[in-house]
């Protein structure tokens, strides 16, 4: 019972899809996700695969430049933090393609120890590395060629939404800050999703201890977020977000570098993590997007009655959309296109 405890306590899964094989589209730059750049075309949106050292780690990123780019021009800019399990082909790079399109230059990056970003154990998944990435994507993307740094936004979508939303408390680099189907990461793995699990805490934290233990002492790292379900068993889990979890993550947006497996002892740093603490230091303009149907609209409505410190705000809400659908299905993400617009053209 602990296992599916900690593995429900995650917002990305492998599931077997009963067929569902990734398919690459024959992508140059391993892209999964719809209408993806196939090659770099004069005056178009174009895609540069970059690496970057943080905190001794290299992190690969792609950094989107708009039509007609001219790096001794300056350009409003928008940093991209992914979901939780995920990685930068995917839906953070759908949205950081379609803002290129609308004349930003855009930076999505995977995750330290994640996806082909360097780091051991793989998969290792601590909040403030989550944080220090959104950092660390600043860092890189305002030496960046082009790029105004009076003029810099963040978008996190899920797990990156939440984690966005704490990097913003602190950086004022970022004039304005969106989320989309936000996450917070850790009230999930401490509480369980929509607080499901709030009387097992202490039993899974005891768990993870002992993980770390046998980690420590040269063991076998014990990793949650990993098991198998076939799509009929998938249909049986309890909420929509995990059940849509195998169309998106392992049908035809699937990645092989996107596994979703993170290492049980995390949870020692994930218990006392909350995403919304300090909400009130955000002062920034702030936007927060969620489906109208989302099973995680809890954690949006919480952030954006916690962010008292700001008085340019909006809950924004895309009717009929679950929290999955939102990275992908066409009117969803032209409508969520659309409202970034409209934000980030007012404020950046």
């Amino acid at each position: 019972m602990l296992k599916k405890l900690v593995v429900l306590g995650a917002v990305a899964m492998t599931i077997s899809a009963s067929g569902c094989a990734a398919d690459y589209k024959n992508n140059p730059f391993g892209l999964v996700y719809d209408g993806a750049i196939t090659a770099n075309e004069p005056n178009a949106v174009n895609i540069h695969q970059v690496t970057y050292k943080l905190n001794g780690l290299d992190i690969a990123a792609n950094v989107y430049t708009p039509k007609g780019y001219d790096k001794t021009n300056k350009y409003p800019t928008i940093v991209i933090a992914h979901p939780n399990g995920s990685v930068k082909e995917q839906t953070a790079g759908l949205y950081a393609q379609r803002l290129a399109e609308l004349g930003y230059i855009t930076i999505a990056a995977d995750a330290s120890y994640q996806g082909a970003s360097g780091g051991e154990p793989r998969g290792r998944d601590f909040p403030a590395n989550r944080v220090e990435d959104i950092f660390g994507m600043a860092d890189y993307i305002t030496q960046y060629p082009g790029v105004d740094t009076e003029r810099l936004g963040l978008f996190g979508i899920c797990g990156g939404g939440g984690y966005s939303f704490k990097a913003a408390q602190t950086d004022k680099r970022f004039k304005a800050v969106a989320t989309l189907s936000m996450f917070d990461s850790g009230r999930v793995r401490r509480n369980g999703f929509q607080d499901s699990q709030l009387d097992s805490i202490q039993e899974r934290l005891a768990q993870a201890a002992k993980a770390r233990a046998q980690e420590a002492a040269g063991g076998e790292i014990q990793y949650a977020g990993s098991t198998k379900f076939t799509k009929e068993e998938a249909a049986k889990l309890p909420y929509a977000l995990y059940r849509e979890a195998v169309g998106y993550y392992n049908g035809n947006y699937a990645h092989s570098n996107a596994d979703g497996r993170y290492p049980v002892s995390n949870l020692l740093e994930f218990a006392t993590f909350d995403a919304t603490a300090h909400a009130e230091l955000i002062n920034q303009p702030l936007l927060i997007i969620a489906g109208s149907e989302a099973d995680t609209l809890y954690m949006a409505k919480d952030a954006y009655e916690k962010a008292t410190g700001t008085k340019d705000k909006e809950l924004y809400l895309v009717k009929g959309a679950t929290h999955i659908q939102t990275y992908y299905v066409p009117e969803y993400v032209d409508e969520i296109v659309n409202k970034l617009q409209s934000f980030f053209g007012n404020h950046l």
